[in-house]
């Protein structure tokens, strides 16, 4: 009966992992450019174990969260009316670059917007100027790559913007960095440019579904209460075999 409360323990946990993922995605609905996160298990420390007849019969200790996959397909496009707004149409992912700590990370969202960068230059008599540039960005200080790999300098936000889209090779095991961003690991290949086509005054919506999430939960709820009542039906069951052995 201990091993029987020990795996409702843990499926009773696991569940309550799961249904924060569910309403995570739940509160990410209008969230633009979010991908909706997956919810997935795997047995923990399955053995066998012998029968009354000699077969082997499998054991186990209930299991776990294995891990939270990515749905990265497309969500709907809203129009927005914004220059600075993009969507893409098709496979890829916008790039950011940080001027901070030379990081890039990936992102679906395109609401952009204008950052200046300030520099300091000498002029031919010895003087000090400043000169400030303005760069396509995110609005965190991250500055959004173009078609050639490097961040775009604006100097008429009415005109076409060489934005770049780029292609990853593998995009299972892509890490989430906050902010609808996704960083790369060693598994995920190589990059490329992508030829999917851009729409301006457009930003793509969450595909994160309302009634699919819902549903996750009212299975994770009902898929809890019901490891609850194993704990309480083991804990009764071994309280009443330990009272046999006082009578």
């Amino acid at each position: 009966m201990i091993q029987a409360f020990y795996s409702a323990a843990v499926g009773a946990q696991q569940q309550m992992r799961s249904m924060d993922v569910h309403a995570n995605n739940i509160a990410n609905v209008n969230t633009y450019g979010y991908k909706a996160q997956t919810p997935a298990f795997q047995s923990l420390m399955y053995g066998m174990l012998g029968g009354a007849d000699g077969s082997q019969l499998p054991k186990g200790s209930g299991s776990r969260l294995a891990l939270t996959g990515s749905d990265f397909s497309a969500g709907p496009l809203e129009q927005t009316g914004r220059q600075l707004d993009y969507a893409i149409v098709g496979d890829g992912f916008f790039a950011l670059y940080d001027p901070a700590s030379g990081e890039v990370s990936f992102t679906r969202d395109g609401s952009f917007t204008l950052s200046p960068l300030q520099t300091a230059q000498q002029t031919d008599d010895g003087e000090q100027t400043v000169k400030t540039q303005y760069y396509l960005s995110d609005g965190e200080g991250r500055q959004v790559l173009g078609q050639d790999g490097y961040p775009i300098a604006v100097t008429d936000p009415s005109a076409d913007l060489p934005v770049g889209v780029f292609n990853i090779q593998y995009q299972d095991g892509l890490e989430r960095a906050g902010s609808e961003r996704f960083l790369m690991n060693d598994k995920n290949g190589a990059v490329w440019t992508s030829n999917a086509k851009l729409q301006r005054g457009y930003l793509e919506s969450s595909n994160a579904d309302l009634a699919t999430e819902l549903t996750g939960v009212i299975e994770a709820q009902r898929s809890y209460s019901y490891a609850l009542k194993m704990v309480t039906t083991a804990d009764e069951v071994e309280t009443t075999v330990n009272g046999l052995a006082n009578v």
